[in-house]
C-alpha cells in the first residue's frame, strides 16, 4: 500500500517532456485488450477534470505565488492528457471509442458502487449505472448498422448489451438531478475520490459526444449522440452535486490530485501490456509530484494536517474487470426507479401526476426518441437488436421493459412490450460475423 505521504514523486522541474515524448505510438484497435482501452479513457477524463480544476481556480485568484504553481502544473497536466489521449489509434472509429466510453461507464460505476463507503453515494452510483447501462445497448445497434461492427469487437464479452432503463427516461427536469451532498468533515477519502473519478469519466463523455456525434452523416445517429449527450449533462449534475461545497479550494485541489495519483496507480497495478504500464507508472510518479506541492500548499495557507482531508494511503477508485452479476442484479432491482424531489428517489407506480420530469420527456420525445429509434432501424435491418447477454438475462428482458415504462411520457415510436417479444424469439447472432 503506498503512503502518500512518505512517497514524493517526481520533482516538477523534471517533469516537462520533448514532443517526442509527449505523442507515443497508440495501442492497436485490433488485439488490445478491452481494459486496456477503458483505463486510457478514464485517465483522459481524469486528467480534463484536473486541467480544469485549475483554471477556474487562477481565473478567481489574485495571489501570484500560489497563480504561478497552479499554472505550471496545469501545463504538465495538458501535456499529460495529450499523451494519454493520442494513446488512442486512428482507425478506431467514433462508435468504436463510444462503446469504449460507455463499457468504461458500465464497469466502472459498478466498481465503485461495490466499494463505496456511503449508502446515499452507492445508491447514486447504482442509479446512474443502469442509464449508462442503457446508452450501450442504443450504440451497439449503431455500431452494427452503420459500421457492421460485432460490439465484441470492442466489449470482448466483458460487457452486457441488453436494454437498461430506458433512455428516452433519463430526461428529467435537471432540478431533480441534484442529490444530498457528503459532509467534508465526515465523508472518508474514499467516497471523495469516488465521487470526483466518476465525475472526471462522465464529463469528458459528455464532451466527445457533443465533439464527435455530428461526425457521422446519419441523422438518426447525429440525434442518438445528441439525445445521450443530454443524459451525460444531467450525470455531471447528479454525481457533481454529492460534493460538499463547503470545501475550500486547497482541499478540493488535495481530492484532484489523491484523485488522479489513485487512479494513475490503480491502472499501472492493473495493466498488463508492458508498454502501457510502462507510461501510466511514469504519470503516477508525475502526479505524486503534484500531490505534494498541494499538500505543501494546503499546509501552509490553511494551517492544518493535510490527512485530516485525504489521509495517508492511496484509494482505489479504478479496477476495471466484468460486472455482469451485479449489473444484472441491479437491473432486476431498480429498472423502474427514478429520481424526485429533495434528493429522493421514486418508482414508476409510484410518481406523482404533476411529476416535473413529465414535462421533459413528453417535450423532448414528442417527434420520437432517437434512442428507440435505434432498436426501430435494426428490426428493419436485421428483424429484431443486438442483444448480447445470457439466455437467464436475455428471456427477462421483456419483464424489465415493461417494469420500466412509464404510462405519462412513451415516445410514440417506443418498442412495446409485445413488440420486443415478437422480434426478441428471433436467434441475433445470424448477422454479427
Amino acid at each position: 500500500m503506498v503512503d502518500i505521504l512518505k512517497e514524493k514523486g517526481m520533482p516538477i522541474e523534471k517533469q516537462i517532456r520533448c514532443w517526442h515524448d509527449i505523442v507515443k505510438r497508440p495501442y492497436k484497435r485490433e488485439g488490445v485488450d478491452c481494459y486496456t482501452r477503458t483505463r486510457q479513457i478514464l485517465l483522459n477524463g481524469i486528467e480534463t477534470e484536473a486541467w480544469g480544476f485549475k483554471h477556474c481556480w487562477v481565473r478567481k485568484s489574485d495571489d501570484v505565488e500560489l497563480n504561478k504553481l497552479l499554472v505550471n502544473i496545469r501545463r504538465i497536466e495538458d501535456m499529460q492528457q495529450t499523451t494519454i489521449n493520442w494513446l488512442s489509434p486512428y482507425k478506431q472509429t467514433i462508435l468504436d471509442t463510444t462503446l469504449g466510453y460507455e463499457q468504461v461507464a458500465v464497469d466502472l460505476t459498478a466498481w465503485l458502487s461495490q466499494n463505496e463507503d456511503d449508502p446515499y453515494v452507492k445508491e447514486t452510483f447504482d442509479f446512474g449505472l443502469l442509464e449508462d447501462f442503457d446508452h450501450l445497448y442504443r450504440y451497439s445497434q449503431f455500431a452494427n448498422i452503420i459500421e457492421e461492427t460485432d460490439p465484441n469487437e470492442i466489449l470482448q464479452g466483458q460487457t452486457d448489451v441488453v436494454i437498461g432503463r430506458p433512455t428516452q427516461y433519463h430526461h428529467n427536469d435537471n432540478s431533480l438531478r441534484i442529490r444530498k451532498h457528503y459532509d467534508k468533515n465526515t465523508a472518508t477519502p474514499r467516497t471523495k475520490v469516488n465521487i470526483l473519478t466518476l465525475i472526471s469519466g462522465e464529463q469528458q463523455t459528455h464532451n466527445y459526444y457533443a465533439e464527435h456525434g455530428f461526425m457521422y452523416g446519419n441523422t438518426d445517429l447525429k440525434r442518438l449522440y445528441a439525445e445521450i449527450c443530454d443524459v451525460e449533462e444531467e450525470h455531471v449534475t447528479m454525481y457533481e452535486s454529492l460534493i460538499d461545497p463547503n470545501e475550500t479550494m486547497f482541499e478540493k485541489w488535495l481530492i484532484h490530485e489523491l484523485t488522479e495519483a489513485s487512479c494513475y496507480y490503480n491502472c499501472y497495478a492493473d495493466e498488463k501490456d508492458e508498454r502501457m504500464k510502462l507510461i501510466f507508472e511514469e504519470m503516477f510518479q508525475m502526479e505524486m509530484g503534484h500531490l505534494h506541492q498541494a499538500i505543501k500548499m494546503f499546509e501552509k495557507y490553511e494551517k492544518k494536517d493535510a490527512a485530516s482531508v485525504i489521509g495517508d494511503k492511496i484509494i482505489h477508485p479504478c479496477h476495471f474487470e466484468s460486472q455482469k452479476e451485479y449489473v444484472k442484479k441491479v437491473l432486476n432491482n431498480e429498472v423502474n426507479k427514478r429520481v424526485d424531489a429533495d434528493g429522493t428517489y421514486n418508482t414508476v407506480d409510484k410518481l406523482p401526476s404533476d411529476w416535473k420530469s413529465y414535462k421533459v420527456q413528453n417535450e423532448v420525445s414528442k417527434s420520437g426518441a432517437p434512442s428507440e429509434q435505434a432498436i426501430n432501424l435494426a428490426i428493419e435491418s436485421f428483424e429484431r437488436d443486438i442483444a448480447l447477454a445470457d439466455n437467464s438475462l436475455l428471456k427477462s428482458q421483456s419483464k424489465l421493459l415493461e417494469k420500466s415504462l412509464e404510462k405519462e411520457a412513451v415516445a410514440p415510436n417506443t418498442i412495446c412490450v409485445e413488440e420486443y417479444e415478437q422480434f426478441n424469439a428471433i436467434k441475433n447472432d445470424n448477422y454479427l460475423y
